[in-house]
């Protein structure tokens, strides 16, 4: 039987995102780990903008934007109802994550590269959007409400880059959202999308990842 096969790339937030659905989904795949600085032309055969993650269809059909594949592998299989339930307010919160608080945290994460400002100004601007997420986790579990939803799952990544800025200044700063955030780094379906592979080269197999 002939598996999708997913470009990945281990510390990049997008490429988690891919890896944390099909996990939850159960679906298994071929994974092919690439090196960003040193991307595989196959990559580019498949998809122009040679970023991961890039998800290859059994049926030949190419996925190669973070949030089309989350929600092509919940549509599969979504057994804890990730996103049955508050789809606009997901959606909302994950278009924000991915415009301004992804800018935001380039220049926070990145901030020799935009010298306009000083290292605390980005820092601050960044502190805002989490203060907000940090408010709404003093009175419930996740994001929107008390079941974990696809927007916990598509933000979770971005959040962990953005606290190993400073990891101390994060935790003292934001409380529950440092709990929010631990919780998820502990669990073992995060355990279970970080494991290392070689990286792969063109003409080789991938690596078959099946879930237990």
């Amino acid at each position: 039987m002939r598996l999708p096969i997913l470009y990945s790339f281990r510390r990049c937030p997008y490429a988690m995102r891919a890896r944390l659905s099909l996990a939850y989904a159960g679906i298994p795949y071929e994974h092919r780990e690439i090196l960003l600085r040193d991307r595989p032309e196959a990559l580019y055969h498949l998809s122009a903008k040679g970023t991961v993650p890039v998800l290859q269809l059994p049926d030949q059909t190419v996925i190669d934007e973070s949030m089309d594949v989350m929600k092509w592998a919940l549509q599969k299989n979504d057994p804890d109802h990730w996103y049955t339930s508050q789809i606009n307010e997901q959606d909302a919160l994950i278009l924000r994550n991915d415009g301004e608080f992804k800018e935001r945290l380039d220049r926070y994460k990145y901030h020799v590269r935009f010298p306009k400002e000083s290292y605390e100004t980005y820092q601050e601007n960044i502190s805002g959007i989490l203060s907000e997420y940090d408010l709404t986790l003093s009175s419930s579990s996740y994001l929107l409400g008390g079941q974990v939803s696809l927007a916990d799952m598509a933000l979770f990544p971005f959040i962990r880059q953005c606290a190993h800025v400073d990891l101390n200044w994060f935790i003292g700063q934001f409380k529950h959202l440092a709990e929010w955030l631990e919780a998820f780094k502990e669990s073992s379906l995060f355990g279970s999308i970080m494991t290392k592979y070689d990286i792969w080269e063109d003409g080789n197999k991938g690596v078959l990842v099946q879930w237990v």
